[in-house]
């Protein structure tokens, strides 16, 4: 089994989490997808040798995620996740893997934007920061929403990794 070193940083002085619930509720999705061959075959991760993946979950607010839309992005406005996907937008040739170790790169959630979004939806705070998480997970292994049907694809796996793994632990 591949070892993973996920790491929670909750930025965002205003709103407490609880970074134990939401890194173990962010393995169970990995480990879902890790182990999903419909996942893994069509991922970065194909066809590639390694003991471990790590990747970073960055909790912000919106004026922060803005910042770093606006800076990166060229959007005016702030969203509710934004993927660095390290690994996976690296040419093949170019991939770098260090001691076994794969970074698949970062994820920054507006926890603003999640509480905006659970409301809106009418489910919990954390159903909603959860899909968010499998959403970026999904653009970390390579996964992008170009057309309608790889945006379905990804929609229809995160919906299936929460089930799965039944992560949604906030109420």
């Amino acid at each position: 089994m591949t070892k993973l070193n996920i790491f929670i940083e909750n930025i965002y002085a205003l709103f407490e989490i609880d970074e134990k619930k939401i890194l173990n509720g962010s393995k169970k999705i990995t480990k879902y997808f890790l182990e999903n061959k419909n996942i893994l075959t069509k991922s970065c991760l194909n066809s590639v040798e390694y003991k471990s993946i790590c990747f970073d979950i960055v909790l912000c607010d919106n004026e922060k995620i803005w910042e770093i839309n606006k800076q990166y992005r060229n959007k005016n406005r702030p969203t509710d996740v934004i993927t660095f996907a390290l690994f996976a937008d690296s040419k093949p040739s170019e991939r770098f893997i260090f001691d076994g170790e794969i970074n698949l790169g970062e994820i920054i959630i507006s926890l603003d934007k999640t509480k905006e979004q659970a409301e809106e939806k009418n489910h919990s705070f954390g159903a909603e920061l959860f899909f968010l998480i499998s959403h970026g997970i999904m653009h970390l292994l390579g996964f992008d929403h170009l057309n309608d049907e790889d945006l379905s694809f990804m929609l229809e796996e995160q919906k299936k990794s929460m089930e799965k793994v039944n992560v949604k632990i906030y109420a």
